[in-house]
């Protein structure tokens, strides 16, 4: 019975190794999933940017408040997409 065991497990890992072998990612792929992450980062960064300002622009007076406060958010926000993405 401990024999068919390990051949099972054996055969898993080799069915394993076989298709991780063909599914090798390509220069192609490798390139979407940065530009991905790329966007998951800058995307919220440049709306919060873009929202502060707004905000900012509102208020009377010279007032940068808003725009850092948004885009330290953004910042915040946008790591936080990256680290789920990669921890998929």
């Amino acid at each position: 019975m401990n024999d068919d065991n390990l051949k099972q497990q054996v055969e898993q890992r080799v069915k394993r190794l076989v298709r991780a072998q063909r599914e090798k990612p390509t220069v192609l792929g490798q390139s979407l999933y940065m530009g991905t992450l790329g966007l998951l980062l800058i995307l919220p960064v440049v709306g919060g940017a873009y929202l502060g300002r707004w905000l900012d622009g509102m208020v009377a007076g010279y007032s940068v408040r808003w725009t850092l406060s948004c885009l330290f958010l953004g910042l915040v926000i946008g790591g936080v997409n990256v680290y789920l993405l990669l921890k998929e």
